[in-house]
């Protein structure tokens, strides 16, 4: 290392001891009024060069010097553990914040572990801000776990077993007729989507499905609108005039927010449809959030009512290999309609395949513009694909939830699959 370079390492130390130290100062006075805490404001920045000095005294003399330091802390933290106990607290967390402070000055100011010096140092600093917030992130923590059941840690530990394990596994090459059946590129798009339900599915665990109607469809969107609009239109059958306005509300800002998904998706698998969907998508998204908008006014009393919306874990493994194969049937069914029956069986295709699920048919479009698919065609179908799903989910909405209440979904939806259908036309114009 340059001199320099010693200078920036014991700076970035102390820098981390001090962001760490002034966490564990203010959470644990928080606690104890009285008290003093085991690595504090002025202890964890001073650890933070002792473990920085000892490594650059190591490089000199030695590893005896570090291990001198790290044995000393060990003692310390051992005698503050075992007062910990004797007090009838067995908590870690403090020791453990001492230790990874010591550790991460050692490690700011030791060459050839991380290199260059300037990723060495960033590495220390990302993971002492990500320490920082594990830290000061104890209540909401355990209030998210305590609404955890063991049903969704189950599903959440299948999810990663598929997305971890099993993906990287599978080949990637094409199978098949027409060669469009790619295991890998199937299994990717699996996860994707039960990746984006997973995040709406937590934010609901997360906030409650007691916040509100509006932010229960908003959230809900995410992880899937067709559960939301069945769970509403079953509330509002019967239900007086403002409190079926408020779950028709819900309804339309859960369908409003799955065209915000598919951009998302779209995105991810191909950027290059992005700029053709991106207008006819916030259009139907803008306007579903306009009706949104006028029956939040007409109902804002009514949305501090409590609303229970039954989704469930959306990562199953069955739902993962139905979504596996009904997306790898859309995409061969797709790719076989435009080679040999032309872009009308296309749309055909993209029509029924909204009927049930909307995802499939996005990703297989998706995928296959970047096989060749024309743009215009592909973003045609998803918007089709798009459009079909709404009409089931208006429906849905009369059907389960009579015709008052889906009267006034109907009309939001329709109003939205106008407007998106409008904003069609400069694709293909263009």
């Amino acid at each position: 290392m340059e001199a320099h370079e010693y200078f920036l390492a014991l700076g970035v130390a102390l820098v981390v001891g001090t962001l760490i130290g002034f966490e564990r100062e203010q959470a644990y006075h928080e606690r104890h009024k009285s008290s003093v805490p085991l690595g504090g404001a002025r202890t964890q920045p001073l650890f933070a060069l002792l473990g920085a000095t000892s490594a650059i005294v190591a490089q000199k003399v030695g590893a005896v010097a570090f291990a001198i330091a790290l044995a000393g802390l060990l003692v310390l933290i051992s005698l503050s553990y075992l007062e910990d106990v004797r007090a009838g607290d067995r908590g870690l967390t403090s020791e453990a914040a001492l230790l990874l402070t010591f550790l991460l000055g050692a490690l700011a100011a030791t060459p050839g572990i991380v290199e260059p010096f300037g990723q060495r140092m960033l590495l220390v600093l990302a993971t002492a801000v990500v320490a920082t917030f594990l830290l000061s992130a104890k209540a909401p923590l355990h209030a998210f776990i305590e609404k955890l059941s063991l049903e969704d840690m189950f599903a959440a530990l299948k999810f990663l077993i598929v997305a971890v394990v099993v993906l990287p596994l599978l080949p990637d090459r094409a199978y098949g007729p027409l060669e469009v059946l790619n295991p890998l590129r199937i299994g990717l798009m699996a996860v994707l989507i039960a990746a984006i339900g997973f995040v709406g599915y937590v934010a609901v665990r997360l906030y409650g499905p007691r916040r509100g109607l509006g932010m229960t469809g908003a959230l809900g969107g995410l992880a899937s609108s067709t559960a939301v609009t069945l769970s509403f239109s079953g509330r509002a059958k019967g239900a007086p005039g403002p409190l079926a306005e408020s779950l028709a509300l819900g309804v339309v800002l859960a369908s409003s927010i799955m065209f915000v998904r598919i951009l998302v998706a779209v995105a991810v698998v191909n950027a290059s449809l992005v700029h053709l969907l991106v207008i006819p998508l916030s259009a139907m998204g803008t306007t579903g959030l306009i009706a949104s908008g006028v029956l939040y006014r007409r109902t804002r009393k009514v949305l501090e009512q409590a609303a229970d919306v039954k989704l469930h874990n959306p990562f199953e493994l069955w739902q993962a290999l139905r979504f596996a194969l009904l997306y790898a049937v859309v995409l061969w069914v797709s790719k076989a309609a435009t080679t040999h029956l032309g872009t009308g069986a296309t749309y055909a295709a993209g029509v029924l395949a909204g009927l049930s699920d909307v995802d499939a048919i996005t990703l297989s479009m998706a995928n296959l513009s970047r096989a060749g698919l024309r743009q215009e065609v592909a973003v045609t179908t998803i918007l089709l694909a798009a459009a079909s799903n709404t009409v089931v989910k208006a429906g849905m909405a009369v059907v389960v939830g009579g015709w008052p209440y889906g009267r006034k979904v109907a009309i939001a939806l329709g109003i939205v699959i106008a407007a998106g259908l409008a904003a069609l036309i400069p694709v293909w114009i263009g």
